[in-house]
């Protein structure tokens, strides 16, 4: 059974936050995200274009940062938006970069 780190928010840094928002693939993960409740990892990805281990180091960045939690059920890895923690650690950083989401 794979174990996920989840850091505690309040010991993330910004420019982390920031690092892991920066990504176009990364960001599109976050809006579909914030859209629904929670997404397979497959079901995260903006595109199908992304190879496996690529799509495996986004969301252990976006993990990293404090972004995402991914649980696992089943065979399947759920993750979940953050968002509650997320907003009390940055308040409006998540909107602001949401609200100027192209992709």
């Amino acid at each position: 059974m794979p174990r996920f780190t989840h850091p505690r928010l309040d010991d993330v840094p910004l420019d982390l936050a920031l690092h892991a928002l920066a990504d176009p693939n990364r960001l599109g993960m976050i809006a579909r995200l914030a859209a629904t409740e929670q997404l397979s990892c497959t079901g995260a990805a903006p595109c199908d274009s992304i190879p496996k281990s690529t799509l495996s180091n986004h969301l252990k960045l976006l993990r990293a940062a404090g972004l995402i939690e991914t649980k696992q059920a089943g065979r399947e890895m759920i993750n979940t938006l953050r968002r509650a923690e997320f907003d009390q650690r940055f308040p409006g950083l998540l909107d602001a970069v949401l609200a100027n989401n192209l992709y």
